[in-house]
């Protein structure tokens, strides 16, 4: 199914790790040519060095998604080496420390909007006027389940994710008849850094208990279904914020 990426340009945001690293591995088997960004420049590194080795075509650079002149920057980097930018995923994020809903300051919010919903709208910005001009393209933002539902002791983030899966309806819904597809993908919690390198490591147990499965996603789990979503066979598919989390919303 995935051999429809063979020579697909897909940008990726996030792309030193999690989600955006384990993407930039499978797409690469794929054949796709790769956009890659993050502020992590050493662990970016680390994701590019071996696919460039494997002769993979690939660019990456520094990308601060709260600043938009990174975010358009990397979406002219994708036209400046290879033409145009079929796919582009929204990935990077930030889990903030977890705290009462009266405890959320007003640094809470705007550290939470700069990142997961600014950054997805500045994506979205460059990309969707990108693909305007070259007749259409696919767009992938990661959301959350907390963008569905309530998430207590992360109020910050969860009104921003709240807030990525409403521009992407809204984006969706505008350009669906100029061939550009927007969908946003929700995980469960996922053995990723954003969970492991964070207080919320210590809470797996705790956190499983939530899903009808009793367990945390895999990152594989995750980057499966976002492949789906953007394979061109999935022509129709727009404006969806789809769950993937063992269950959870099926309550």
């Amino acid at each position: 199914m995935y051999d429809q990426y063979s020579d697909q340009v897909v940008s990726i945001t996030g792309a030193a790790s999690g989600f955006g690293a384990l993407l930039a591995q499978q797409l690469a088997e794929h054949g796709a040519k790769l956009v890659l960004g993050d502020r992590n420049i050493a662990g970016l590194n680390a994701v590019v060095e071996p696919l460039q080795q494997a002769g993979i075509q690939v660019v990456a650079q520094a990308c601060d998604v709260s600043l938009e002149a990174e975010v358009q920057a990397l979406v002219q980097s994708a036209v400046d080496h290879f033409g145009r930018i079929d796919v582009s995923i929204n990935n990077a994020g930030m889990s903030p420390p977890m705290k009462s809903f009266i405890d959320t300051n007003e640094a809470d919010l705007d550290l939470s909007f700069a990142v997961n919903a600014k950054g997805v709208f500045f994506g979205m910005k460059h990309q969707i006027r990108q693909m305007l001009q070259q007749g259409g393209g696919v767009i992938l933002n990661v959301a959350s389940i907390a963008g569905l539902g309530a998430a207590p002791k992360l109020a910050a983030y969860s009104a921003a994710k709240h807030a990525v899966v409403g521009l992407t309806k809204t984006a969706a819904v505008e350009y669906a008849n100029k061939g550009i597809r927007v969908n946003a993908i929700c995980p469960f919690y996922t053995t990723t850094p954003m969970v492991l390198d964070s207080e919320l490591n210590a809470k797996q147990d705790f956190l499983a208990q939530a899903s009808p499965m009793k367990r945390l996603a895999h990152p594989s789990e995750v980057v499966a279904m976002m492949l789906m979503m953007c394979a061109r066979e999935n022509s129709y598919l727009t404006g969806q914020a789809i769950a993937i989390d063992g269950g959870v919303t099926a309550y």
